[in-house]
């Protein structure tokens, strides 16, 4: 570990970067994209989640490595960006979007906002307001229904809701998103994630089987978590993006294997020993009781959506709370860190913290060897 963090430090110093960025590791991304390439079940194709990969540089070095054109969006901001870096992209909303914003995309955007975007559905209301903006805007719009496989956060709950549904001229049906984040979290007592991920294809499969022929273009289920675990049911594609550079929220079984590919790196200001604000005697007090440091650093930054990882030891401490601009951080007193210094957090999830920092220093060989700009946040 220290030799690894030592070679990205070597690496940051010579590409004279002195402030709070995210690297991200490129070997390690390819080793991840074989893992997936190796595990992924026969009959799937991998949809892109752009918002766990906010980087159309990022986004367009997996695409190619697993020949997809299919991207699964969130924000109509990057959807824009995604369309017009990828002309021949099929877009997923993978959430329902409030019929004004769709409006708004469909009238004050391009082309492809026409063609190559699937809307989601949840409710037979935002059916009806789709089939409402098609007739007002005399188009053809693509949805995909939302269905509930366990995870309850809405969705249509079982197929016959679906079945007894007026379908709207001017929508086109193009299949399901079918999402079970919550598999890998039920314990064992309630019959584990093994069993909560089958019952989770048994039912999208259930809703297939309830649509016509041609509305099956896309059967989309799984995430980041789960979509190595599927195979043989009636999805014909996963959704993926988190796993790829592996955050600290994903380090779950159906990732074994997978390395952490994304860090934020950042200068160390200041190395001192650690004393509460008060008097002398708390702080003595409180480090003979083991509940505070002896010795500690103030960051360039922080408060951010990431746990230490190096200088080992280091932590960050609840008595001296949080801080986006010095981030103090809890040392070992062994610890041989000096000003200057960088300390490596590893983010808890992509979503976001990849997009804080601006371009992304793509870390391989030893080297910095590119600069990668992350997409708009709104």
């Amino acid at each position: 570990m220290s030799a690894y963090f030592a070679e990205m430090s070597k690496a940051l110093l010579a590409a004279d970067i002195y402030r709070p960025c995210l690297v991200l590791d490129r070997d390690r991304l390819d080793r991840n994209i074989a893992q997936v390439k190796q595990r992924l079940a026969p009959g799937l194709a991998v949809r892109l989640v752009d918002k766990s990969l906010p980087c159309v540089p990022l986004l367009s070095y997996i695409a190619k490595a697993l020949d997809t054109n299919r991207f699964m969006t969130f924000h109509p901001p990057v959807t824009q960006a995604v369309l017009d870096a990828f002309p021949e992209g099929d877009m997923l909303y993978g959430k329902p979007m409030p019929v004004e914003a769709a409006k708004a995309a469909l009238t004050r955007r391009g082309a492809g906002w026409w063609s190559r975007v699937c809307w989601l559905i949840d409710t037979p209301r935002r059916l009806a307001e789709y089939g409402a903006l098609a007739a007002e805007l005399s188009t053809e719009l693509r949805f995909a229904f939302e269905v509930d496989v366990g995870l309850h956060r809405g969705g249509f709950a079982s197929p016959s809701e679906i079945k007894v549904l007026t379908m709207p001229k001017g929508l086109r049906c193009e299949g399901i998103m079918a999402y079970e984040a919550h598999a890998p979290e039920i314990p064992g007592l309630f019959g584990g994630a093994a069993k909560a991920l089958k019952k989770a294809s048994t039912l999208a499969a259930e809703f297939v089987a309830g649509l016509e022929p041609d509305q099956r273009r896309i059967l989309n289920i799984g995430g980041s978590k789960t979509a190595l675990l599927h195979g043989g049911g009636a999805a014909n594609e996963v959704s993926m993006g988190s796993a790829f550079v592996l955050p600290s929220d994903f380090d779950k079984p159906g990732l074994d294997g997978f390395q952490p590919a994304a860090f934020i790196a950042t200068p160390i200001l200041k190395v001192a020993a650690a004393a509460l604000p008060g008097p002398a005697w708390a702080s003595k007090t409180l480090q003979a009781l083991g509940l505070f440091p002896r010795r500690g650093c103030y960051l360039y930054g922080g408060k951010w959506m990431a746990d230490p990882v190096f200088p080992e030891g280091m932590k960050t401490n609840g008595l001296m709370g949080f801080s986006s601009n010095q981030q103090f951080m809890g040392l070992p007193v062994s610890a041989e860190v000096k000003p200057g210094d960088y300390a490596f957090l590893r983010p808890t999830q992509s979503e976001a913290v990849l997009q804080h920092f601006g371009a992304i220093a793509v870390f391989s060989d030893g080297r910095i060897a590119d600069s990668w700009p992350v997409l708009p946040i709104g």
